[in-house]
């Protein structure tokens, strides 16, 4: 494309930002059908349309639409749906973004070698950090976060050790829009506590979820910078308990850290300076 001609607009001049002149209703619904069966491993017709809450006449011509392109797919002998795979390569696409996923994955694999654990990438979906990419463990006991799954930025190592590092009013922000829900004994759930933990994390370079989010569970994160010194991403790795004990987490914590430089720099980024941290002021 010539540099001197300018490209087409993205909306129209008369565009309005408001979702009831925008939204296609038909086709939010629509999605609304593939989202629920994405997050699924598979469902019945039945199922789909009672999860959704759309009749099952609905659900199965938005199904046999999505069949015909490919986004999903039906197995006879299991009368269940399935995401297809023009979806995958469809939400491929984002990943191809940035080389975020690529350049992380020797790292990954060398963290998960390293410390025999499942080793993880998430970046920040508002409230919560979604899963982009894994490198499991072989041990019979693991964790699991399904690429596209979704956990709380609050109760989460990865989201905990984004938190650290944003800016004060953007971690204000998401206190007072999302709740610290508390899904374990272990999760901060006070404002004040929590950010009292983001300074520590401030100070070591790398978070823990101490079973804050699932009894029995513990990860261990860093952050990824980008060339801004912003926290663009995180990686952890994550295991029970028994193996990821509190006398190894200072030397995991390091070896997660630095796996979360080697991506940082990979991908053109600055990690910020390191020092001890005081608790930020608090938000009430």
């Amino acid at each position: 494309m010539d540099p001197s001609q300018k490209r087409s607009r993205g909306r129209p001049r008369a565009f309005s930002a408001t979702p009831e002149s925008t939204t296609i209703q038909a086709l939010d619904r629509a999605l609304h059908i593939l989202k629920t069966l994405a997050a699924s491993d598979g469902m019945s017709l039945t199922e789909l349309a009672e999860a959704s809450g759309q009749s099952p006449a609905t659900v199965y011509r938005v199904l046999s639409t999505y069949e015909a392109h490919g986004m999903v797919e039906f197995q006879p002998a299991t009368q269940l749906w399935f995401v297809g795979q023009q979806a995958f390569r469809i939400g491929s696409a984002f990943l191809g973004r940035s080389n975020l996923v690529e350049q992380a994955r020797s790292a990954m694999h060398a963290l998960m070698s390293l410390t025999g654990e499942t080793a993880n990438l998430a970046i920040a979906d508002g409230g919560d950090v979604m899963f982009l990419s894994q490198v499991e463990t072989h041990e019979p006991i693991r964790a699991f976060f399904r690429p596209g799954s979704h956990g709380p930025i609050h109760a989460s190592g990865i989201g905990k050790a984004l938190l650290a590092y944003y800016p004060q009013d953007v971690i204000e922000r998401l206190m007072r829009g999302h709740a610290l829900t508390a899904f374990t004994g272990r999760t901060f759930t006070d404002n004040d506590r929590l950010l009292e933990e983001l300074a520590v994390i401030r100070g070591r370079g790398w978070a823990l979820d101490d079973e804050e989010y699932t009894d029995g569970m513990r990860c261990i994160a860093a952050p990824i910078f980008n060339e801004f010194r912003e926290p663009v991403a995180g990686i952890s790795i994550s295991g029970p308990t028994l193996r990821v004990t509190h006398a190894r987490a200072k030397e995991i914590g390091t070896q997660v850290r630095d796996a979360a430089d080697r991506i940082t720099e990979a991908i053109g980024g600055t990690a910020p300076e390191r020092r001890a941290n005081t608790p930020r002021r608090r938000t009430r």
